[in-house]
């Protein structure tokens, strides 16, 4: 008899069949009731599966062995793609990644917030499923990760990487040489970088040790001038990079400027407390519709250009302003909804925590002359209370965890006619919704594929008020 409140055993190994996906790139399988998600595993596939992580509502498991592909299941075109953590799905065609994120966001909807499932629409594709992404972060390590292939062969060097981290650690770093979500120009740069870097000497920064000099290549892509910008993070400030910035400039005549952020810190973030201009621009410009927007090498700005004007059209279609109407644009960030709002509506409050959002929102608004926007720096809850004018429309894009739960209810003590809930977390803007049902009819909920390759999903709700 098993007296365990667990019905499998961890690192036992259990036949399974993956029926689903789930939001973060798991298969789902279930043994009964029980849930078992499983990595690098889809629908189709049959799998002896080991138990690593069990709870009481569900277990994590990876494959052991495969007993039957699924039918689905295709070659992934990146021969990192096993190992690397910068993809989940390679291996599912791209009509059936699109397919999958529709369903992920309609079951996240049944399970969590009992809302019916038919108000979701199909997921709009994304116009590129490769090579899409406007900025890719790489980190340098003084150890290489090498693949079970790699292991034996005494010609590779292991004591320096440029690349992306292998899934679920902090200090492995898989060398790439060519990432398929970037362009080919921003390949050309990466491998030129990792080359000079290797060839001089110029020591990478150990993740464990806290030593060395290099630590991160962030490489950003105008896709309206296709002009890039380059910015080394280093741990110290040193001259050295000025001949390289000097070659790449030289070399690549797309290359705007080349910077360098100087983070002395421990904490493994590509931001510094310092930058330095080392060759050409300080920043590149993009487009989403109409608004051309100046971005520097910390800047936020959405990862997918084209697929953020798809986005915020769709904002724009379900607020349905006019000219009379108030709207409050909740967690603005640097204002780039906000400056969409204003071209509909009389007036517009954009609310942030961030004051640097804060600061280059302002600039934005007055480079395009609205003066019927005001951006709000602090705590979003505090700051909805001291606006004096009731809006007709809020709008939310929240970070991953979902709105506050104070957030939601200062919503419903404002009572906008409608309210339209920018998500990228399905399962967190479930329960926000479930929070709101009573008050709000949730009309439409249509999916957008920002991130092709990956688990990430981006959605625009609108809630009307009963």
């Amino acid at each position: 008899m098993n007296n365990s409140p667990y019905p499998v055993k961890k690192n036992g190994v259990y036949p399974l069949e993956i029926t689903s996906l789930a939001f973060g790139g798991k298969g789902v399988a279930r043994l009964d009731d029980y849930v078992v998600f499983v990595k690098r595993a889809i629908p189709g596939d049959f799998v002896n599966a080991r138990i690593i992580k069990r709870k009481r509502s569900y277990a994590e498991a990876v494959v052991e062995s495969m007993v039957e592909k699924s039918p689905e299941r295709i070659s992934a075109p990146c021969p990192h793609f096993e190992y690397c953590g910068g993809c989940t799905w390679q291996n599912l065609s791209y009509q059936d990644q699109l397919k999958y994120k529709t369903a992920i966001v309609a079951d996240a909807l049944k399970y969590i917030s009992d809302i019916d499932e038919s108000i979701v629409r199909p997921i709009l594709p994304s116009k590129a499923s490769f090579h899409y992404r406007n900025k890719m972060e790489f980190s340098f390590a003084d150890k290489k990760w090498l693949k079970p292939e790699e292991l034996n062969n005494p010609q590779i060097s292991r004591d320096f990487a440029l690349g992306l981290h292998v899934p679920g650690t902090f200090d492995k770093i898989i060398h790439i040489e060519k990432c398929l979500l970037q362009s080919d120009q921003a390949n050309q740069v990466l491998e030129f970088i990792s080359k000079y870097a290797y060839e001089n000497n110029m020591p990478a920064y150990g993740i464990r040790s806290h030593e060395g000099y290099l630590r991160f290549l962030v490489i950003r892509q105008s896709f309206y001038n296709n002009k890039l910008m380059v910015n080394i993070v280093t741990a110290y400030r040193d001259d050295k990079l000025k001949a390289l910035a000097g070659l790449l400039m030289e070399k690549f005549d797309f290359i705007a400027g080349v910077v360098n952020n100087i983070n002395s810190r421990k904490a493994q973030i590509a931001v510094g407390e310092q930058e330095i201009l080392l060759a050409g621009q300080s920043s590149i410009e993009d487009k989403i519709g109409p608004f051309v927007f100046n971005i520097s090498a910390n800047s936020f700005f959405q990862t997918n250009t084209q697929q953020a004007e798809i986005l915020y059209e769709k904002v724009i279609e379900f607020s349905e302003l006019n000219k009379h109407q108030t709207a409050w644009d909740l967690y603005s960030g640097t204002g780039t909804i906000s400056l969409f709002l204003a071209r509909q509506s009389r007036y517009v409050y954009g609310l942030e925590i961030t004051q640097s959002a804060v600061d280059n929102a302002i600039e934005n608004a007055a480079k395009y002359q609205m003066e019927n926007i005001s951006f709000i720096a602090g705590d979003v809850i505090d700051n909805m209370h001291h606006i004096t004018e009731k809006p007709d429309l809020i709008v939310t894009d929240p970070p991953r965890a979902g709105m506050h739960e104070k957030v939601v209810n200062s919503i419903l003590e404002v009572r906008p006619e409608k309210i339209v809930y920018v998500s990228c977390n399905p399962t967190t803007m479930a329960r926000d919704l479930q929070l709101l049902k009573n008050d709000y009819t949730i009309d439409i909920i249509q999916p957008v594929d920002m991130f092709p390759q990956t688990y990430h999903i981006e959605c625009v709700t609108r809630l009307t008020r009963k």
